[in-house]
């Protein structure tokens, strides 16, 4: 064998050794509060949240007058050398065509430089860690993963629960102002084919039925009985599935945790969505849609994608919705 391919297949060999042996350095795509506890030395934790000055106060909790137990009412604090991950700042307005659409993935470089300032380290895994009180603010860590996942990283997971978990098994908080720190994570590829729709990929799975279009608002918005002022029509999708918030987790002790893959597929086939087809999730601006794109692709490990623009870029391009009932 000629050396100098035998010295490449060799470094090509133990560079991937290496990253497989670091990606089976988190379980899978979630992780219990026990197994970050006896593993917070190995991972640099992310909390995603949008009130940030949350990260410093401390939680608030109610107690029953009668058996004195306390129940967490408001996550304050944060794990010990949290890095913290704005939701509000991590999606971006992107010109699209002729139309400048909200809400989206900001470009590889620009997340690059957003993961960076806020001090995430490139080789290292990543526990985004949510506030847990409500579906919307777990999704806040969906929608991060999902990012992170476009731009190449698969050595990360989501901490089951969330903040609002750790707080309630009284485990130590935080609250101490992070010191600033520049990191140096960087995107290792961009695979926007494989987890990103646009507005193309929907219109084709709208005409030969190639994926099942999942929208994850509530069923109020589903039916068109409302709708976000940023969504210029009513209803859904045309052939669209609902899969409303209330379906994506179950609530233990004040926290919000994800449900087993037999739940999981067994909730979508009730819902009308064949969990063995492709799916594209989507919702009013593809942040509820990180749900059950996560949950069709991180925990049932099947093709799915993120339609980023969702209802805003649908209707703002004036592409029909249907199955909106009448108001009067």
């Amino acid at each position: 064998m000629n050396q100098r391919f035998f010295k490449l297949a060799s470094a090509a060999i133990i560079g991937w050794t290496a990253l497989t042996a670091q990606a089976a350095g988190l379980p899978g795509p979630i992780v219990t509060t026990e197994w970050l506890a006896a593993n917070l030395d190995k991972v640099q934790i992310v909390d995603v949240r949008s009130n940030v000055k949350s990260m410093t106060s401390a939680p608030e909790f109610d107690t029953d007058a009668k058996s004195g137990k306390k129940t967490l009412s408001e996550v304050g604090g944060h794990i010990a050398g949290s890095l913290l991950l704005n939701a509000k700042t991590m999606r971006v307005e992107r010109q699209v065509g002729d139309l400048k659409v909200k809400y989206l993935i900001p470009e590889k470089a620009a997340w690059e430089k957003i993961a960076q300032a806020d001090g995430i380290e490139a080789g290292k895994p990543i526990v985004l860690v949510p506030v847990g009180m409500e579906v919307a603010d777990v999704d806040d860590a969906l929608r991060a993963y999902w990012q992170f996942k476009v731009y190449g990283e698969d050595n990360i997971a989501v901490l089951d629960g969330g903040m609002a978990a750790w707080l309630s098994e009284g485990r130590a908080f935080d609250q101490t102002a992070q010191a600033a720190k520049t990191g140096n994570w960087m995107a290792l590829s961009d695979r926007s084919a494989n987890y990103l729709a646009g507005s193309d990929d929907v219109a084709k799975a709208i005409t030969d039925k190639s994926a099942s279009l999942v929208d994850a608002r509530d069923i109020k918005s589903f039916l068109g009985l409302g709708k976000r002022d940023y969504v210029s029509a009513y209803g859904h999708l045309p052939q669209a599935q609902n899969f409303p918030p209330e379906l994506m987790t179950k609530s233990a002790s004040g926290a919000l945790k994800f449900m087993s893959t037999n739940t999981y597929t067994a909730l979508l086939q009730a819902q009308g969505v064949n969990p063995e087809k492709p799916v594209i999730s989507y919702c009013n601006s593809g942040h509820l849609a990180a749900g059950p794109w996560f949950i069709t692709s991180e925990v049932l490990g099947k093709p799915a994608r993120l339609y980023d623009g969702s209802l805003h870029q649908w209707t703002l391009e004036k592409h029909a919705l249907e199955g909106a009932v009448p108001l009067n």
